[in-house]
């Protein structure tokens, strides 16, 4: 896949995405920029091997469909939701080097994410499938394990200090979502009573 001759650069974001938040569209931005991409795609995690999700993953696959629809460089991607069985980022980054053939992956993770790298499924794999953006508001050089680099780059930037557990606690108490998501997703949220169902 190229763009005026040139290797199509396309960064990944995975993520429960439960709710997504302006701290993750934040977070592409300023990978997109800094890294001069092509395109960012959000990539839900249909079972998410790690976390306990609340709204189900046609919900969340909606809402960052919604948070992204006036967007040119984003988009959703369903590979992960689609697949049967616990998501893995092995699994998707395979999917989607298949999916995109010839383009270069750049798949983004913030810092405490990737100081766990190492309990990943087939962790020594996935430099071979993707250069890692490793985000931190702190600045901080991430340890990077042997096997992944120098397939590791690390991203400074100023993102929104906006977590979706917030977003979520938020809701449970009453308080608005102003600022935090954005406003079409704060309306599929009301419109669908998410994340009250064990309030």
């Amino acid at each position: 896949m190229t763009v005026d001759g040139q290797e199509t650069r396309i960064g990944v974001l995975g993520g429960t995405f439960d709710p997504p938040q302006n701290g993750h569209i934040a977070v592409a931005e300023a990978v997109f920029e800094g890294l001069h991409l092509d395109h960012v795609l959000f990539v839900p995690a249909g079972d998410p091997w790690h976390k306990d999700e609340e709204a189900t993953p046609a919900e969340r696959l909606a809402m960052v469909s919604l948070a992204l629809e006036d967007s040119q460089h984003f988009s959703v991607s369903s590979v992960d939701i689609d697949r049967p069985g616990p998501t893995y980022t092995i699994d998707t980054l395979r999917d989607l080097s298949k999916l995109y053939l010839g383009a270069k992956l750049f798949f983004i993770v913030g810092d405490e994410a990737f100081a766990g790298i190492q309990t990943w499924k087939n962790y020594e794999e996935l430099g071979e499938f993707a250069t890692f953006v490793v985000v931190s508001r702190h600045g901080t050089q991430p340890e990077v394990p042997a096997k992944l680099s120098p397939s590791v780059n690390l991203l400074e930037i100023s993102a929104l200090p906006i977590s979706s557990t917030q977003c979520r606690e938020r809701i449970v108490n009453g308080q608005s979502l102003e600022g935090l998501v954005p406003d079409n997703v704060a309306e599929f949220i009301e419109e669908h009573q998410l994340y009250r169902r064990n309030a």
